[in-house]
């Protein structure tokens, strides 16, 4: 997988997942866009200190100060920004990743509805059939969670939940989130070493 890749973080509980994913991705040389809906900012704020409320610009310097990208590698757009370039299809991302996607976010993909910058973004994916990644985070699941997950996995979505494994044996919180993000670098097909294989000595 090569060229730009959208990364949307919802205000599901998780935000480190997408973070993290950023900052694989730039390291992985791709270039990222970076969407966050509303809630997302707050969860953002509350579970990581880093503040991406105010305009698209000031958001955007902060999130390139903490990955140490240029602008050139690294792009924001603000959840209420229908007229961002990814909106369209012919400007479309090469894959987009929802980490993590609240079941709100899910259920509004799932019905094809577009209020939202990321809303759009997941639609363009699904008509213009470019690879799509969610990685909802939810317990329990409802019957509604599932059927909305079965319906955009029939789609092609990748679904990715939000699941560390313990055979790698980890040790710290870092080690479980970078499980999760490994398992959607490896979805994309971007080389990683974020955990260790089974079956590797």
């Amino acid at each position: 997988m090569s060229g730009t890749i959208l990364v949307g973080i919802t205000g599901a509980s998780g935000s480190v997942y997408g973070l993290r994913l950023c900052e694989e991705l730039l390291k992985a040389g791709k270039r990222v866009v970076v969407t966050v809906s509303s809630a997302g900012i707050g969860v953002v704020r509350e579970e990581t200190n880093l503040d991406l409320s105010g305009g698209e610009e000031e958001a955007a310097a902060r999130l390139r100060e903490l990955f140490g990208a240029s602008p050139e590698q690294l792009a924001y757009h603000g959840s209420d920004n229908l007229f961002a370039p990814p909106a369209s299809g012919s400007a479309a991302p090469d894959a987009m990743v929802v980490a993590p996607c609240s079941m709100g976010t899910l259920a509004r993909v799932a019905a094809g509805l577009s209020g939202t910058l990321l809303e759009r973004c997941a639609d363009v994916m699904l008509k213009e059939g470019r690879p799509l990644v969610i990685v909802p985070r939810e317990t329990p699941l409802s019957a509604i969670h599932l059927e909305n997950m079965l319906k955009l996995a029939r789609l092609g979505v990748r679904v990715v939940p939000a699941m560390p494994a313990f055979y790698h044996r980890p040790r710290t919180l870092d080690d479980l989130v970078d499980f999760v993000v490994g398992k959607v670098l490896d979805t994309l097909g971007v080389p990683h070493e974020l955990f260790t294989r089974w079956g590797t000595p």
